[in-house]
């Protein structure tokens, strides 16, 4: 008898531990849907307000309540994709392309909002003149929705543009090749010049060199004219001494014949 009512109690206690722990159970899953409502709650509501800023046009206070949105869900898609808005808005062009570009690598993300995300991210490359990227952006979003007018015209002016940027890089080539050859003539001309100038000067050099040589050699010339060689002064020298002593032979003889005439006094 008394083992009975020992197993009848330890039922009954087992029994409300078990209520007991259930109950607990059901507190704990009902505060955890409770918060998770409150939190998606706040998120939502954070976005919200965010939006609100966005469409008064006010895109830096947008930004700081999509971040604020961020922190309570990473993951949050509204978060990002509004956040990348708010950046291209701003003209903060690679904060923009990396939200967009977070948001795609979301395996859950539907065909529609990866259209879209791949359409704004077109137009941020395309804003910032990156033409071969925002193509490829734009040709993805149309793979996901074919017939999205608006990224259809968009495609069109990124390729225009493109085609636009290729055709002026190209006559900036020509251009540039051009005054390179112009430059490369200009300075042969002046090499040839400059060539000519001191060939020139080297000429008329050489010439008054040799105007001077020629001048010493004529002032020899006419030195040597003027002297006379020592074997020649000697020589005349020598038939001037002849012609004397004929002359003194001729007095001589003279003098023989002379008749002496004496005055008297």
């Amino acid at each position: 008898m008394r083992y009975r009512e020992i197993l009848k109690n330890s039922i009954k206690r087992s029994n409300r531990i078990f209520l007991k722990l259930k109950y607990a159970l059901f507190c704990l899953f009902f505060l955890t849907i409770s918060l998770g409502s409150i939190y998606a709650q706040t998120e939502r509501k954070i976005i919200k307000e965010g939006n609100e800023k966005y469409n008064s046009k006010k895109y830096s206070e947008a930004e700081i309540e999509y971040k604020k949105s961020l922190e309570k869900n990473k993951n949050s898609t509204a978060g990002k994709y509004n956040l990348g808005n708010s950046y291209y808005r701003q003209d903060k062009m690679d904060e923009a392309a990396g939200q967009y570009q977070s948001l795609l690598l979301n395996k859950d993300l539907s065909a529609e909002n990866k259209a879209k995300a791949f359409h704004n991210l077109g137009n941020t490359y395309l804003k910032a003149e990156k033409f071969k990227e925002s193509i490829d952006a734009y040709k993805n979003s149309l793979k996901l929705n074919p017939k999205d007018n608006d990224t259809r015209y968009n495609l069109a002016y990124a390729q225009a543009k493109l085609q636009q940027q290729q055709q002026q890089q190209q006559q900036n080539k020509d251009n540039k090749d051009n005054k390179d050859n112009q430059e490369n003539k200009d300075q042969q001309k002046q090499d040839q010049k400059e060539d000519k100038q001191e060939n020139k000067e080297n000429k008329d050099s050489e010439q008054q060199k040799q105007g001077e040589e020629g001048k010493e050699d004529q002032k020899s010339a006419q030195k040597n004219k003027n002297e006379i060689s020592k074997e020649d002064a000697e020589k005349i020298l020598q038939a001037l001494n002849n012609d004397e002593k004929q002359t003194q032979k001729k007095l001589t003889k003279k003098d023989a014949t002379k008749i002496s005439i004496d005055k008297k006094w």
